[in-house]
């Protein structure tokens, strides 16, 4: 039996992501203070997209983009991220590849030093 090459293959989504949402507090002080809590377990697949270069203090940082695939769901926008164990990463773009609303797809970065002890 041929695999369609629409349908992605039984084992691509076999990556394990936890949606993170931003909490905001006022810090007293006029601003506020971000932070992020765990939300659902999703399933998807992660593919290399290249680099990103984003200055940072004086210097130009290269950071990893990755492509992520993920279920269609609702409510997942560039104010959230994903995070795969100790590695977190901040969703840059959110996109449906057609019109069906089956797939999600993400632009993502690697955020350096993020979640690591």
């Amino acid at each position: 039996m041929a695999i369609s090459p629409r349908r992605p293959a039984l084992g691509a989504r076999r990556r394990r992501f936890v949606l993170e949402r931003p909490l905001e507090e006022p810090d007293g002080f006029g601003g506020v203070l971000r932070r992020y809590v765990a939300g659902p377990v999703l399933w998807g697949g992660m593919a290399p997209a290249g680099t990103v270069e984003r200055p940072a203090g004086g210097r130009t940082d290269t950071l990893p983009a990755y492509r992520v695939t993920l279920r269609s769901r609702a409510a997942v926008d560039p104010t959230m991220r994903l995070a795969v164990g100790p590695r977190r990463f901040a969703i840059r773009a959110v996109a449906e590849p057609d019109a069906r609303g089956r797939d999600l797809i993400c632009h993502v970065e690697e955020l350096p030093g993020e979640g690591r002890s």
